[in-house]
């Protein structure tokens, strides 16, 4: 197994060049701040982005709690990539991972500067200082789940064109708690009253008879009961009203909708005759 380790100080834009970096150097997976990631799936890690604090997160990535530690060792053995490059600020903060987990040292150290010009440094030091904005090299939908109630969206990049073709990959951009000025909370009135929001823009929905929500560390599960007007389908009723709440619920809060579950309560005829 072969191991790069690619070096930078903090808000360099290492987890935007990782991608790329090991495209071209043929690397199959990476290790960056506490995650293991092979072919654009997270295999297994505590991202360090979900720490409450800096203390928290410099610990997360240099897997300093056994157990996470383990867990990552475990998925490496498993999945028996040929080559892995990890993540560092320094030289020495990458030796420290690579002998946590129990890998050979760095075969070649690149520094992030090598790889980009002052100027998109700048403006990579300005995206994680001034906005608290973090790069996770793999696609949304694989880290959605554990940054449920954080600001995330993709970040799709063009790729130089290759034998003719050309191709897009994505990271994941979030803005981690220790990024704030402060925390935020979203109560469950607040979901409760987006979903109440979303039923009177569904035209088969009356009304909500009744909603709930369900919080889990990955995300919320909503339980509502709705009235339908008469005279329209039930199921499609029912389906587009969990659509428009899955897609409003996170694209308000980034909360992880993980299931909208919808009961039809009643009927509503209005004018119209019941036969």
């Amino acid at each position: 197994m072969k191991i790069y380790g690619l070096i930078g100080k903090s808000g360099t834009g290492k987890s935007f060049q990782a991608i790329s970096l090991c495209e071209s150097m043929g690397i199959e997976s990476i290790i960056d701040d506490g995650l293991f990631i092979k072919g654009g799936t997270v295999l297994a890690g505590i991202s360090a982005k979900r720490q409450l604090t800096t203390v928290g997160a410099i610990k997360t990535a240099l897997f300093t709690e056994d157990e996470h530690r383990d867990a990552v060792a475990k998925a490496i053995r498993d999945s028996a990539p040929g080559s892995i490059l990890v993540l560092g600020t320094s030289d020495r903060m990458v030796e420290k991972i690579t002998s946590r987990l129990g890998l050979e040292m760095p075969e070649e150290l690149i520094d992030i500067e090598s790889l980009t010009t002052p100027d998109e440094r700048k403006l990579a030091g300005y995206r994680r200082h001034e906005l608290g904005q973090h790069v996770i090299p793999a696609p949304t939908f694989e880290v959605k789940r554990g940054f449920s109630g954080y600001f995330l969206h993709p970040l799709k990049v063009l790729q130089d064109i290759r034998n003719g073709r050309a191709g897009t990959t994505e990271r994941s951009v979030v803005r981690p708690t220790y990024s704030y000025f402060g925390n935020y909370t979203i109560s469950t009135n607040a979901i409760i009253n987006i979903v109440h929001a979303v039923a009177r823009r569904v035209p088969a929905v009356e009304s909500l008879s009744s909603v709930f929500v369900r919080k889990r560390q990955d995300g919320i599960i909503i339980d509502a009961g709705i009235i339908v007007h008469a005279g329209h389908s039930i199921l499609d009723a029912a389906r587009d009203f969990q659509i428009a709440v899955r897609e409003e619920i996170e694209a308000m809060t980034a909360m992880n909708v993980l299931g909208a579950d919808v009961e039809i309560t009643e009927l509503d005829y209005g004018d119209m005759p019941r036969n």
